[in-house]
């Protein structure tokens, strides 16, 4: 990569138009809804509650309920694939990893499997 290249993609160039700033959420005519005024992490809350309930799920696993502990964990990919398909697109956060209905059909396809591992598997 030559210096020439590296300049054109850093400098910024003069024939595009720069947008006006238009007022910021504290200032008087922001939009009352506006997307800005919504934090950047509060996306996240519900990859973390899947997070949280397949956590609890390997906690009762570890417990030696292993009947339990899968069903939980399949609660939590339910769950996720319930909050993929509601969701619109930016307040998914890190459950959205390919399409909507490739990753509703993935979540609701390992959470069947655990349920039928649940089910089968042999009390201790």
């Amino acid at each position: 990569m030559s210096q020439k290249t590296v300049e054109a993609a850093v400098v910024p160039r003069s024939d595009v138009p720069e947008e006006e700033p238009g007022p910021g959420p504290d200032q008087e005519g922001a939009a009352p809804g506006s997307a800005d005024e919504v934090p950047g992490w509060l996306n996240q809350v519900p990859y973390f509650l899947v997070l949280a309930m397949m956590s609890a799920g390997i906690v009762v696993v570890a417990a030696a309920y292993f009947k339990r502990g899968p069903a939980i964990i399949a609660g939590a990919l339910l769950l996720g694939a319930i909050l993929r398909l509601s969701l619109p697109p930016e307040r998914v956060g890190m459950l959205a990893v390919r399409r909507r209905w490739v990753d509703a059909v993935t979540l609701t396809t390992l959470a069947v499997l655990l349920i039928v591992l649940a089910w089968v598997a042999p009390q201790l």
